[in-house]
């Protein structure tokens, strides 16, 4: 698989776990030492400003997306490769999908799910067909991937979630999931 962008959805906090931001800045610096460009929600707060800081600092390249609405709220990183400011955020999620070749899913919140229940909705509907990566920090994700289970098997589900997303507990089964592809 050639992969040139990855578009990452995460919070804008760092959460409770030290491991959200270290799992955060391993993946900085992996797409940038594999010269993977990182497309992101454009802020410089909690998990996105780690994995935007992690992967600028190891000489990697960031786009960051951003609504005209979060500017002051999400502190817009004023120190990326490129920032566009969208008018709406439906506007910043198309882009986000649009500009990548596959999503990866660390930690967040309402915004994180949404993001990737759109990405898997959209894939389902066959609007694109791009793989979306969950990285499983700690069991961050174990209610949200049994409740998609419990979905499947009770027939919700019009093909397995399992061939869209892909299930990864680190930033180097991550890797590894990504070579196998």
């Amino acid at each position: 698989m050639n992969i040139n962008a990855v578009t990452v959805f995460c919070g804008s906090k760092p959460g409770n776990d030290i491991a959200y931001e270290q799992s955060a800045k391993e993946l900085g610096n992996l797409l940038a030492q594999e010269d993977i460009t990182l497309v992101y929600g454009g802020g410089n707060k909690g998990i996105m400003g780690a994995v935007a800081n992690a992967c600028l600092d190891a000489g990697g390249k960031v786009t960051g997306i951003i609504p005209e609405l979060l500017l002051a709220w999400e502190a817009q990183h004023e120190g990326l490769t490129e920032l566009i400011v969208t008018e709406s955020m439906h506007a910043r999620k198309l882009l986000l999908y649009e500009k990548c070749d596959v999503a990866v899913i660390l930690p967040g919140g309402m915004g994180t799910l949404d993001e990737l229940f759109e990405m898997l909705t959209w894939n389902n509907l066959k609007i694109h067909n791009k793989k979306v990566y969950i990285i499983n920090v700690n069991g961050y994700y174990d209610a949200m991937i049994q409740l998609l289970d419990t979905m499947d098997a009770q027939g919700f589900m019009y093909e397995s979630w399992r061939t869209r997303l892909i299930e990864c507990d680190s930033i180097k089964s991550f890797k590894d999931a990504l070579t196998l592809a």
